[in-house]
């Protein structure tokens, strides 16, 4: 643990803060900018004692909890979060439930990027958020229900017969090993969030293939950079494939390119125009 660094750290956020932006009446006598060590004691439900010694570089490692407890007095951002625990080599507790509310920057990048279909998926592969290309190119993810944007459940358990699994993607065999690690990964991470159950649950009960790739207990996702689907209207489109993760939240972005002047990039261009559900 690098105590001198703990130390600055902490003392640094701790004169960042106004009493007002925890809830406490300033007050005349204040001779410092900041909370007082006491207050920040208070608020982390720590002895005023064992605070100072932390800011002076003296205390022992201090608990998950205390960490967790002092991030949330010192009101921390998710970075800063991370950053204190790395300070005191401790593991930052994840969330028991995955996340599924995307940051409003991310949804304001995915209606910019011109010429890309781009989504938001989940831990568990449930589309969260989508521009109008990723409709256009896969689904009305708009009109459906969160359990039917589950890509999973589309590469395992389509809901329609008159499209293939998936939307007919070229890579689907190495999409379903991907996904069953990624849910193994996923019910270790969140074993008490029970819409991960039932969809594990559901998957196993009506998918052999999943069930065979399951009991293999893989962890390493095969990685795919491009691949093609099958589109109803407009035939085969391959594209380029870039995931981002959003580690804070445990997402990832998903990009859909392709090269400038290609037929494939002509036809996503036709798609952003027809939008989802069009006839030629």
């Amino acid at each position: 643990m690098d105590t001198a660094e703990l130390a600055a750290f902490l003392r640094n956020r701790r004169e960042r803060l106004r009493p007002e932006d925890v809830g406490l009446i300033p007050g005349s006598s204040r001779r410092t900018p900041g909370l007082r060590r006491e207050e920040v004691a208070v608020l982390a439900h720590i002895s005023t004692e064992y605070y100072v010694r932390l800011e002076q570089g003296r205390a022992p490692r201090p608990s998950v909890e205390v960490v967790s407890a002092l991030a949330r007095a010192l009101r921390l951002t998710s970075g800063e979060t991370d950053h204190l625990h790395d300070l005191t080599d401790t593991v930052r507790p994840r969330d028991p439930l995955v996340c599924r509310t995307v940051r409003p920057g991310i949804r304001t990048l995915l209606d910019r990027l011109p010429d890309t279909a781009g989504f938001v998926i989940s831990a568990v592969f449930d589309v969260i958020a989508w521009n109008d290309l990723a409709r256009a190119l896969m689904d009305d993810f708009a009109g459906v229900s969160l359990a039917d944007r589950n890509l999973a459940r589309q590469a395992f358990l389509p809901r329609t017969t008159d499209r293939p699994a998936l939307y007919g993607v070229s890579d689907l065999q190495e999409f379903r090993q991907g996904a069953v690690m990624q849910l193994r990964v996923a019910s270790t991470r969140y074993p008490n969030d029970p819409q991960v159950t039932t969809l594990i649950e559901e998957l196993l009960a009506g998918s052999s293939d999943f069930t065979r790739l399951w009991e293999r207990r893989d962890i390493q996702p095969p990685t795919s950079l491009r691949k093609s689907f099958q589109h109803p209207v407009v035939g085969e489109v391959t594209v380029d494939c870039t995931v981002l993760g959003i580690p804070e939240s445990d997402q990832q972005l998903v990009l859909y390119t392709a090269p400038a002047g290609s037929r494939d990039a002509e036809v996503i261009r036709l798609l952003g125009v027809l939008g989802p559900g069009a006839t030629l």
